[in-house]
Parts: C-alpha cells; structure tokens; sequence
C-alpha cells in the first residue's frame, strides 16, 4: 500500500513530473543549462532561503508541542547558521558576490512560490506548512536521485556535479527521509476530506517550483 506522501504525488502525478523532469533540471543533468541561466537561478535561491528561514520560524510559531518546536527551531538554525553561508560561497564561485546578492529583487517566481508556502502556514496549521515545503525538500532530493539514474547525464565535466551531487548526498537524503517520516506520519492521521485540501495544497506548490525552474531558463 502507497504511503500518504506517495498518495499525494499520485494524485498530483502531471505537475510532479513536470517539476522533477523540467527542462532545466534536464539540462543541468546533461551539462547543457547555459551558465547565465544557473547564475540567475543561484542568486533567486539565496533570496529564497532567506524567506525558507521565515517559514521555518512560522513552523516554530504554530508547533503544538516540544518536539515539534525543537525540529522547527533547528531547521531556521540549519539555514541562518549554516547553509545561507555556503551558499554565498557557492554564489561567489560563480562569479557572484555577497554584495550583489544582498542588492536583489526578487522575481516573480521567487515571490510567487515563497509567499505561497507562508500563506499556506499562516491560514493553515503545521501540516499544512510542511505540505507546502515539501516540493522543495522532498522534490529536491528526488531530483538529485532522478538525475543520478539517467543514462543521458554527464558526470565528468558537468559544471553543475557539485549541485547534484550536494542533494544526491548521504546528508541531504537523511533529511528527505526524515521529512518524508514526519509527514507520513501526520498524514495518516487525516481524513479525506482533508486529505483532499492538502492535496491542493501540494499541486499548487509543486506548479510553483516548477515556475521557479523556469525562471532560471527565461533569466526572468
């Protein structure tokens, strides 16, 4: 019997795979995403990671218990503390620096998805939350792993390997797996009714995802 999650991506199986297998995750695979279009997609991320600390710290606000305050409290920790860091690293072994990053307007896809995910916590609870999130940290690691099974991807050579091999890593796939248990575990709790709502909920996150891809192609 398919898990909830899986339930969910099932029910959502179009926008899933235009997500995951979107031209540009395609590219980056086989090496051919055109490097403007990865700078512009690096320099939007650093700006969404700021507004994915918000979220986090809005999951610490509508946790219900210890635990849950806890996971949310060392998920805003994780990015504030250390990976904003690395990836202003990462951003100036591309060229970019702290400085131009700092000065960025954030596009439209940028806006549209990260407003989406707080909106969907603040009118919703803590599940609803991590249901909005979950395209990009579940979507994440499975695209990583995706692009590992693909005969068409190119490894040597390939200017993007330290970003696939960053979310095909050990480390970033305990935290899929994590994400993946705290959200099995709330989801068969619901019923259908509500399953439904959340099933929205993850469709219309996972098309914004899929928009912030092709924000990176359209440099826009």
């Amino acid at each position: 019997m398919p898990s909830p999650f899986e339930r969910l991506k099932a029910e959502n199986a179009v926008e899933w795979r235009s997500y995951c297998e979107h031209r540009f995750v395609r590219q980056l695979a086989d090496g051919t995403l055109p490097e403007a279009s990865f700078r512009h997609y690096l320099s939007q991320d650093y700006l969404f990671l700021i507004q994915f600390a918000r979220a986090w710290g809005l999951a610490v606000y509508k946790s219900r218990d210890l635990s849950e305050i806890r996971q949310g409290l060392e998920s805003l920790k994780a990015i504030v503390d250390v990976e904003i860091g690395l990836h202003v690293g990462y951003c100036a072994a591309w060229g970019i620096p702290e400085t131009e990053l700092a000065g960025l307007a954030e596009s439209r896809a940028t806006l549209a998805y990260t407003r989406y995910v707080l909106d969907a916590g603040m009118s919703g609870d803590l599940l609803d939350l991590h249901v909005a999130l979950a395209p990009c940290i579940i979507g994440y690691g499975e695209i990583a792993v995706w692009i590992r099974s693909q005969p068409s991807t190119r490894v040597a050579g390939n200017p993007y390997a330290d970003w696939i091999e960053m979310y095909a890593g050990d480390g970033y796939q305990a935290l899929v797996r994590s994400e993946l248990d705290w959200l099995n575990a709330r989801l068969s709790q619901v019923d259908d009714a509500r399953m439904q709502r959340l099933s929205t909920v993850f469709r219309d996150a996972t098309r914004l995802e899929a928009d912030f891809w092709q924000m990176g192609l359209d440099l826009s």
